[in-house]
């Protein structure tokens, strides 16, 4: 059996690449697996909802980890310009096709960049910052993503990430139907071997609080909130057809409870807005 290696013992460059392959298979099947996803859909709307009540008139958006552009067609869609960037040839040529499919022209532009390469974005200044789906949890240290964002954001301009923090409640509870892979593949600081199309690269898990730090004191949180805290992770596609009145019982308690603490720190994911205040506070 091949050994794997964690990211800090292998060169960037080539756990990158590793990335970028598997993001590009991945984009051939993505959307097909979001279509009649219902939960997928409301996760969706959970993070846009959060991000569009951030928004102004105008705003200009870079999106890290755009994939396959769904995010990114959709505030092109509703007015935003923005400035999509994957690390994946695959995804990239996802989103151009999206461009022309919905006759986009310069509201949404493509750029094929690493998030850890931000000093390489050919657009900008940008009013937000967006990150969806987990994407810098691919990174072992958020700082490779951090250190180049005051250069592209404007004072006072919001950074929205969507994150897998260590501790889903519903992945816990698969202790209970014996899956114990599954139930404590977060809970280790060292990562865990994700498997994406049939190539291996190391996910990392992070609190609101481990976020936070990387980005430094300038950026001041302004809104938290869990994503699925009770309902399925996002990888379960039928289990609202499956269990219809269950699952509107959990989405409920979701919708209750996932902006209180500790419950907007757990979840599939958590959802992080943070605003820029060079100076504390300029």
């Amino acid at each position: 059996m091949m050994e794997y290696k964690k990211t800090e013992d292998l060169d960037q460059d080539i756990h990158l690449a590793d990335v970028a392959e598997a993001f590009s298979r991945k984009a051939l099947v993505y959307d097909s697996f979001g279509q009649n996803h219902e939960h997928l859909d409301y996760m969706r709307q959970k993070v846009r909802s959060h991000v569009l009540a951030l928004l102004h008139d105008g705003d200009h958006i870079l999106e890290l980890n755009a994939g396959t552009g769904a995010d990114a067609v959709f505030f092109a869609q509703k007015g935003y310009p923005v400035h999509a960037i994957d690390l994946s040839p695959g995804m990239v040529a996802e989103i151009k096709r999206k461009v022309s499919q919905y006759h986009l022209g310069e509201s949404l532009t493509v750029q094929q960049c690493s998030y850890t390469e931000l000093e390489q974005v050919k657009s900008g200044p940008f009013q937000v910052v967006f990150s969806n789906m987990g994407g810098v949890n691919c990174t072992h240290d958020l700082s490779l993503i951090t250190r180049n964002l005051k250069s592209l954001l404007v004072p006072r301009g919001i950074v929205t990430w969507v994150v897998m923090p260590h501790i889903c409640p519903w992945e816990l509870l698969q202790v209970f139907r014996g899956n114990l892979k599954t139930a404590k593949r977060r809970l280790s600081n060292s990562g865990t071997l994700a498997n994406v199309e049939g190539v291996h690269f190391w996910t990392y898990y992070y609190s609101p609080g481990q976020v936070m730090r990387a980005f430094g004191s300038d950026f001041h949180p302004i809104k938290l909130q869990g994503l699925s805290v009770f309902t399925p992770t996002a990888d379960v596609k039928y289990f609202s057809v499956h269990h219809p009145h269950f699952y509107r019982f959990l989405r409920a308690l979701d919708e209750r409870l996932s902006n209180l603490p500790p419950f907007n720190s757990l979840g599939d994911f958590f959802i992080l807005s943070l605003k820029y205040l060079p100076l504390a506070g300029g």
